[in-house]
């Protein structure tokens, strides 16, 4: 039997028609992604936060971008697992724009701060000596601003203004649109604007970008590796730790550049298709997708976790409540000049 959300039956949504035992699991699962990015998140910003050795500017972007993955899990994340689970949404329709438009902009913003972590890391790398007097508080400060401000004018603008409908109406107010429901609907132009804007751009720039580096370290490591076989001096351990510290460096962007592709390519190439489609792509797919692309907020700081020992020592030294003691903030998570 057909659950509808409104009792004027023609112009309401249909209610999913799952089990509890399905429903149970999926709560389940969301609650487990939204908890685990909430933490995950939660300890990044701490941590560089709370010790002074981390206030560094390429980790005050990586603060910047977690608080945008906790925000997503903190804001938007519970009312998408209501609606994806209920196919109902319960919050009006006012309230629906605003959620609308701050997961478009915080999943478009986490998008942007990896491209920007992606240049940052390109200048360390591939330029070290200038890379201090290149990237200062100022040129971070300035990434963080247009990793805010573009992403939050452009989804407010999109949907208050109704720019996504454009050159749809008609199909959207006859076919799609119904009471009870929350969707993020795309025309052709507004669907490839969206592509562009929040894929297809940024994650060109950190393909490019990881392509580059990769290539560089690679290089700089051979060309280290020979001049250690010409002079066969002590310098070579201190050549070993630079040289391990790049590659290591390529190889976490590297790892960044996948867990985004796999999490969010899927949605915005259905999302780009589905109007070519004339809407075909089934609405339980898309917020299946959506959800796949909600995992790369839960998925960044794990790859930090992953990948820099500062990270463990600081989440060892969080858990113990070790950073409730007098100085704690001073204490050296590692011996370089950079993490």
């Amino acid at each position: 039997t057909m659950l509808f959300c409104h009792n004027i039956l023609n112009i309401s949504c249909v209610k999913s028609n799952w089990s509890n035992d399905i429903r149970a699991s999926l709560y389940s699962l969301m609650v487990l992604i939204i908890l685990t990015t909430l933490v995950g998140n939660l300890i990044v910003i701490i941590s560089i936060s709370h010790f002074k050795q981390l206030h560094t500017p390429t980790n005050w972007l990586i603060h910047s971008m977690a608080t945008v993955d906790f925000l997503l899990g903190c804001l938007v994340m519970p009312y998408s697992m209501v609606r994806s689970v209920e196919h109902h949404w319960y919050f009006g329709e006012v309230f629906c724009k605003i959620h609308t438009s701050t997961d478009i902009m915080l999943s478009s913003a986490s998008i942007f701060h990896l491209s920007f972590i992606s240049i940052d890391r390109y200048c360390a790398v591939c330029d070290p000596l200038r890379y201090k007097a290149r990237i200062n508080i100022l040129v971070i400060f300035v990434m963080i601003f247009v990793s805010w401000s573009v992403p939050a004018i452009y989804a407010f603008g999109m949907v208050f203004l109704e720019l996504n409908l454009k050159g749809a109406e008609e199909m959207y107010y006859k076919h799609v649109h119904c009471i009870g429901g929350c969707t993020v609907f795309f025309s052709k132009i507004s669907g490839v604007v969206a592509f562009m804007t929040s894929f297809y751009v940024p994650g060109s720039i950190m393909l490019c970008v990881y392509y580059r580096i990769y290539f560089i370290a690679n290089g700089q490591a051979r060309s280290i590796n020979d001049m250690n076989q010409k002079l066969h001096i002590g310098l070579k351990e201190k050549h070993g730790i630079s040289q391990s510290k790049e590659r290591k460096a390529a190889k976490t962007l590297g790892i960044v550049v996948g867990v985004f592709l796999i999490c969010w390519c899927p949605f915005f190439v259905c999302t780009v298709m589905d109007p070519f489609l004339d809407y075909t792509i089934p609405p339980t797919l898309n917020d299946a997708l959506i959800w796949s692309g909600y995992l790369n907020s839960t998925f960044n700081p794990m790859v930090y976790a992953f990948f820099y020992p500062w990270f463990r020592k600081a989440l060892k030294m969080i858990l113990s409540g070790k950073i409730f003691q007098k100085d704690s903030s001073m204490c050296k998570l590692f011996l370089e000049s950079n993490p």
